[in-house]
Formats: C-alpha cells, sequence, structure tokens
C-alpha cells in the first residue's frame, strides 16, 4: 500500500525495511525476499500479509495511487470541504478527498461544487458574484445596481443614519426570487439571462424601494443638497457627505477652487446644509452656560421654533441671528461671547477643501483662515491672469480704463488703485470691499501728488493760539495732523464730485473739480479740528484731575469715550460732514463731569445703558465679514452710539437724530440682517 515514513532500525550489517501503512491502519513492510525489498516503492499491492517477526507483504507488485480510483471506484470514499466561490472559474468550488479503507488517495482535489450541491452552489454564486460583485461581467444591469446602491450608501452618509441602505440579505433576497433554481454558475446565468432579459431587461435592475427603506423618504436635494449655491456670489461648489465619527473627514466637506477662494462668505457655510441646521442650532443653545441654558429647555423644540422664524435662506453669524430670535421668544439676551462653539460635534461644522489643479492644497473648518493663510498665493494666482493690468509707482494716470471686474476662467478679481505712499499702485484684490476701499484711498493718493499742497496757505492764516491748539495733537506731530485734514477735505471732495472714477477723462474730471476747492475745504476743516482739540485737552485736564473711587469707573468710561473720538487719523474717518458733531460729543463729555459729582447712580445707570449698546455694536461688527464692516450703514451706527451718550449724559445739548438704547439696539439688529 503506501510508504509511511523512514525505514524502521536494523540489525548491525542489515539492510532496513520500509514500513508501509495499509488497509485499515495496519502496518507492514515488504517481504526480504521481494525484488522490490531493496528499492521499495511509494505504493504497492500485496497479494498476502504473512506474520512472522512482524507483518510481512508478500508478491508485491509497485503501482500509482490515480490507478486505484478508476479501477475500484465502487469501494472507494469521498468527502468535501471548503465550499467556495472562484472568480477565475465563474463558479463554486470545493474540495475533493478520495480514500480507500481509510487511505487517501487523493488529498485535496478542486471540483465543481454545483454537481455536488446545486442549492448551495446557487447561494455561493448569488452573494459572491452578483450581491458582493465578485464577478467581472460585462452585464449592464450589473454596473447600474452598483451605481445605484453607491447612490444610495451616499444618502446614509448625507443623513448620518445607518440602516437606510437595504442590507446584503435584502440584496440577496432580491435576486434569490428572480433566478431560477438551475442558475448555478456564470455559465449557467449568462445562458439563462440571454433568453431572460429578451422578455424583460430590467427584471434584475434594482429599484429605489429596493435599496431604501421608508426613513429615507426626507432625505432630498433640498435638505442635503451635492452643490453649494452661493449666495454672495454666482458660485457652485461640490459637496461630499462622510458619516464616520472621529474621522477628520466627518461630516459635510465642500470643495473650493484657489481661484474662487476670494468669492465665498465664511458667514453662509456656518449655518450647514439645511438638513443639518436644526442640530446646530440645537448644538449652539446646548453649548451655552447653564445659567441661560436653563430657560431654553427643550432645546430641539426650541431650535425648530428659531429656525422657522429665520427662514430658509439664513445670512450673517449664527450667533447673532440666533440670539436675537432666543431674545423675541424667550426674553433670554444672549451675549456673544457666552456661545462655546468649541462644544459643537466637529460634523456640524463644513470642512473646506481648497483645490488647485485638481490638488488638494489646503483644508480645514476654519474658512477666514484659509483665506488669511492662502492670500499671498491667491494674489499671485490673480496677478498672472491679469498680466499687464497690475502696476506699480504711476504717479498720474497714464494708464488705461480699469474694469471694475477682472475675470479669466475661474479666476475672478477687483482691479483697483492702491494707496503706495509717494505714488499709486494697480492692484487685484480678492473681494469688492476691499477693491472699493482701496480706490477711494488710491483716488485720492493720485489727485493729491497731482494738486498744490494747501497745508502752507491754510498755515499762514493761522493764528499763534491756533497753531498751539493744533500743536498737540495725537498724530505726533503737526505736519502729520495736516496731511490729515487735506486727505479729508479731499475725501468730501470726491464724493461730492461722484468719485471714485475708472477712466482716464473722469480722472482729469475728478481732479479738476478737488483741485479747485481744496485750499477752502482744507482750511474750514483745520478750524473744526482746532475746535475739537480745545475741547479733547480739556476733557483730559479736568479727567486727570478727577479723584475717587466713586467716580473711577465713570473717568475710565470717558477715556474711553475719548480714545474712540480722538486719535492718529480721526479727522480722516471722522469725514467733513461729521466734524462739527464732534465738539458737541465732547461738550457731552464735560456736561457728564459737571453732573457726576451730583448724582453717581444715575451717571452709572446711563452709562450701563450706553455700554450695553456698545457690546452690542462690537460684538455685531465682530461678526460681520472684513470688508463689510467699513460700510455706511455700520459707521452710522457707530455714530449712534455718540448720540445716544448725548442723550443720557447731556440732553440740553440735543441729539442730531431721535435715539434711545432701544433704538440703537435695532440698528446694530439690522446690520446682521
Amino acid at each position: 500500500m503506501k510508504l509511511e515514513a523512514a525505514p524502521a532500525p536494523a540489525a548491525r550489517g542489515r539492510r532496513p525495511q520500509a514500513a508501509y501503512l495499509g488497509a485499515r491502519n495496519a502496518r507492514f513492510a515488504i517481504f526480504p525476499g521481494s525484488s522490490l525489498a531493496r528499492k521499495p516503492p511509494d505504493w504497492v499491492m500485496a497479494a498476502e500479509l504473512v506474520e512472522t517477526s512482524r507483518l510481512w507483504a508478500r508478491t508485491v507488485a509497485r503501482i500509482e495511487p490515480e490507478w486505484v480510483e478508476p479501477a475500484a471506484g465502487h469501494l472507494v470514499s469521498r468527502s468535501y470541504s471548503e465550499p467556495r466561490w472562484e472568480e477565475s472559474r465563474g463558479a463554486a468550488a470545493a474540495t475533493e478527498k478520495v480514500t480507500l479503507y481509510g487511505l487517501p488517495l487523493v488529498a485535496g482535489r478542486p471540483v465543481d461544487y454545483g454537481r455536488i450541491d446545486p442549492a448551495a452552489a446557487r447561494e455561493l454564486f448569488i452573494r459572491h458574484a452578483l450581491v458582493e460583485g465578485d464577478w467581472q461581467a460585462g452585464h449592464a444591469f450589473l454596473a447600474e445596481n452598483r451605481r445605484l446602491l453607491a447612490e444610495a450608501e451616499r444618502l446614509e452618509h448625507r443623513a448620518r443614519r445607518r440602516g437606510l441602505v437595504a442590507g446584503e440579505e435584502e440584496l440577496f433576497a432580491f435576486y434569490d426570487a428572480r433566478i431560477p433554481a438551475e442558475v448555478t454558475s456564470a455559465r449557467h446565468f449568462d445562458a439563462w439571462w440571454k433568453r431572460a432579459r429578451r422578455d424583460d431587461p430590467g427584471l434584475l435592475t434594482f429599484k429605489p424601494g429596493d435599496l431604501l427603506s421608508g426613513a429615507a423618504a426626507g432625505i432630498s436635494e433640498e435638505t442635503h443638497p451635492v452643490v453649494w449655491t452661493s449666495q454672495s456670489a454666482a458660485l457652485a461648489l461640490p459637496l461630499s457627505y462622510e458619516f464616520s465619527p472621529g474621522s477628520q473627514a466627518d461630516g459635510v466637506t465642500v470643495d473650493v477652487p484657489l481661484s474662487r477662494l476670494n468669492q465665498v462668505d465664511a458667514a453662509e457655510f456656518s449655518w450647514q446644509v439645511p438638513g443639518l441646521r436644526e442640530e446646530l442650532v440645537t448644538g449652539m443653545i446646548r453649548s451655552l452656560p447653564k445659567a441661560l441654558r436653563r430657560d431654553l429647555v427643550p432645546a430641539p423644540d426650541l431650535a425648530r421654533q428659531v429656525l422657522a422664524r429665520i427662514g430658509p435662506r439664513p445670512c450673517g453669524d449664527p450667533r447673532d441671528a440666533v440670539a436675537r430670535e432666543l431674545r423675541a421668544l424667550r426674553g433670554v439676551t444672549v451675549p456673544r461671547d457666552a456661545w462655546d462653539l468649541s462644544k459643537l460635534p466637529p460634523h456640524l461644522r463644513i470642512t473646506v477643501r481648497v483645490t488647485d489643479g485638481g490638488r488638494v492644497i489646503a483644508e480645514g473648518k476654519d474658512l477666514a483662515a484659509l483665506q488669511r493663510d492662502l492670500r499671498p498665493r491667491l494674489r499671485a494666482a490673480l496677478s498672472q491672469a491679469a498680466g499687464g493690468l497690475a502696476r506699480t509707482g504711476a504717479t498720474s494716470w497714464d494708464f488705461g480704463t480699469l474694469p471694475p471686474v477682472f475675470s479669466s476662467g475661474d479666476a475672478v478679481g477687483y482691479p483697483a488703485l492702491c494707496d503706495a505712499g509717494t505714488a499709486v499702485d494697480v492692484r487685484l484684490f480678492e473681494t469688492e470691499q476691499a477693491a472699493r476701499s482701496a480706490m477711494w484711498a488710491g483716488t485720492r493718493r493720485l489727485i493729491l501728488l497731482g494738486a498744490p499742497s494747501p497745508v502752507t496757505a491754510v498755515a499762514s492764516r493761522l493764528s499763534t493760539a491756533q497753531k498751539l491748539a493744533l500743536s498737540r495733537n495725537p498724530h505726533g506731530s503737526v505736519a502729520a495732523m495736516l496731511a490729515d485734514c487735506v486727505a479729508a477735505a479731499a475725501d468730501f471732495l470726491i464724493g461730492e464730485a461722484g468719485g471714485p472714477v475708472r477712466d482716464r477723462e473722469g480722472f482729469q474730471r475728478l481732479s479738476a473739480a478737488v483741485r479747485s476747492r481744496l485750499r477752502e475745504v482744507t482750511a474750514d476743516v483745520v478750524a473744526e479740528v482746532e475746535a475739537a482739540l480745545r475741547l479733547w485737552h480739556t476733557a483730559e485736564a479736568r479727567l486727570g484731575n478727577a479723584r475717587g473711587e466713586a467716580v473711577r469707573p465713570a473717568v475710565a468710561d470717558m477715556r474711553a469715550q475719548l480714545s474712540g473720538l480722538i486719535y492718529p487719523g480721526f479727522v480722516t474717518a471722522t469725514g467733513y460732514r461729521r466734524l462739527p458733531h464732534l465738539a458737541r460729543y465732547l461738550h457731552g463729555i464735560e456736561r457728564r463731569l459737571d453732573k457726576l459729582p451730583e448724582n453717581p447712580a444715575r451717571d452709572a445707570a446711563n452709562m450701563a445703558a450706553a455700554q450695553r449698546a456698545e457690546r452690542a455694536y462690537r460684538e455685531a461688527v465682530d461678526g460681520l465679514p472684513p470688508g463689510r464692516r467699513d460700510d455706511p450703514d455700520v459707521r452710522e451706527v457707530r455714530w449712534m452710539l455718540e448720540e445716544l451718550r448725548v442723550s443720557l449724559f447731556a440732553q440740553a445739548l440735543g441729539t442730531r437724530v431721535p435715539v434711545s438704547e432701544k433704538r440703537v439696539l435695532a440698528a446694530v439688529a439690522g446690520l446682521l440682517r
């Protein structure tokens, strides 16, 4: 039978005999007299077994094990193990073992499992080839089903819920109900499907009801869009979703090309997609301190009410909008610094992925920081795209018309003049607001470079007392202060003449209009500034003499007010039209100092009202985009704060417009809408 192992030990001088394993686990050796004893083969057939000192096989012949199976097929035993799917075969296979009376003739032969267990082979075919896709076939329904399944799985990521998509058992049941029992392999399937698809081509193609549960009905393009449509610019940015808590990619990701980075608004992204907005507002409410949060329960219900009032297209910083609605709904005032957005789950903040040429160059959840960090790279890209439009060192308008917007492919920039001190540059800015601000300053500089300075003529007409008052200024020198006055006069005249402009002929007309009245208006500005500086000197002296713990908070408050009125560059910042009001605001400080000793408690109450309004204004401005913070309506509210102080501390001086704390807070809220 079969040679089992190394020959057993023999007496000295005698060749050891090979040991064989026979049927029913018998162990024997070839009789020494046999011709095969000297060179035993692996397999032998013996006519008889004789037992003397050991069990000997006599009348033996060499055989091959593969001869046994055909000759003794009725005697062999077959067993099968390891049923599996084999893609190369396109069918299920198993491992066959063949034995004869316990002797293994075939140890591990792969065989077709379909002829052994057709039902199990069919199941393996459906699960592996069709459900798991472990089959490279060109059938159209397979590609379509893979696409539909991928879309359904993306829906789970968008909804951040498991169990919306049919699992493997549901998919198996779909195919099992449609494929006949005799189909056990790819060969059988191809033959059957060739006939079946003629009658029903869509028999094996998934439908939405086959893949999605009823809970997926609330997920739509409106709640979980795949494209972000910007409200501030004509942008359509692709969105992707990932449901993998703990990973950086968890949540919503928007892809922004570098060339479009300057056109997106961080406040828009902070509102999330509509489907996650309720969870966002709920998380914001829960991030508040307990003292505020106890009046804002239950948070989910309140979040729904807040969003119903805000509407489907919110704008501005969510902190300000939600605080406004909480005050209206529950009467709870939420200071801006009370929000702790770091407590929000990471997936509630959109991830911004900046790309350039198909390559990701930056990624993060702080869009403003990405814009700031990539600004040099963006400017370089815009300048390269603009070609000959940008220039430096111009002292006259010796270039062509400046378009308000420059675009090249996806790159969009805003050309403007830029004040470079002794000259002007033509640059491309990332935002329209930045270009507008730079254009004004650059136009002023270019006009003043070509106009005679009015400083000498104006200074020659000042009295000694006026010169002394002007010498004590926050600018550090009289020359710097007078330059500030000239700039304020030029700004007024540019506005009066309809500037700034973007072509050479318009600039020449504008420059002539400014030059004709620059000396006259500068003299008016200097007169107003001299009066304001006198009052500033007086107020500074009186505040320095104020003593005592009782008046210290009021004195600190008035010093802060003074520093917001008189500072380096205050003349241009205040503007020609508002300069006359500076004296009234400064007189108001004097009146407050006069009345402070009489009723400190009333002063403290008025100060609290003024500071509440100022704090609300600062928080609102901090939440605005940088380019928005210098807009006329924002500056108007800043001067309303000064009028409020006059109404609180010096009513006899009168106010320019009706004003109160409530009116100021309403105006502040208007900035955020």
